[in-house]
């Protein structure tokens, strides 16, 4: 009996990966084996980035809360420690925006809770 090899899966299934490839530079968008490493390779680094870019925003909300705090005449944490106190609940998100875009509200927040 022959052999069979099913061709059209075997075809959609590379087609797949050179799609998922288009923009890459030189071989890693034309050959099919260094297109599937620089496509996995790819996929890794966007599921592992997900999680860092969460990271990496509040790193950014926190160091703008703490420059406008400062402006102020307090710190990061004892503002902070001050809103949680009085049952503030604003997240870094948003109180990092009134720092930079809103100073007035901002420091009116922080004079409520002082």
């Amino acid at each position: 009996m022959p052999r069979s090899t099913n061709s059209v899966a075997s075809r959609a299934r590379r087609k797949k990966i050179l799609k998922q490839a288009r923009g890459y530079f030189g071989a890693r968008s034309k050959v099919y084996t260094v297109a599937k490493n620089a496509v996995e390779k790819g996929l890794s680094y966007a599921y592992r980035d997900r999680r860092n870019k969460k990271r990496e925003f509040r790193r950014l909300w926190i160091a703008r809360i703490n420059a406008g705090a400062r402006m102020e005449g307090t710190t990061y944490s004892v503002l902070m420690s001050k809103l949680a106190r009085n049952n503030v609940e604003l997240n870094r998100k948003v109180l990092a925006d009134l720092a930079m875009n809103h100073p007035e509200a901002f420091s009116a927040v922080v004079k409520s809770v002082s």
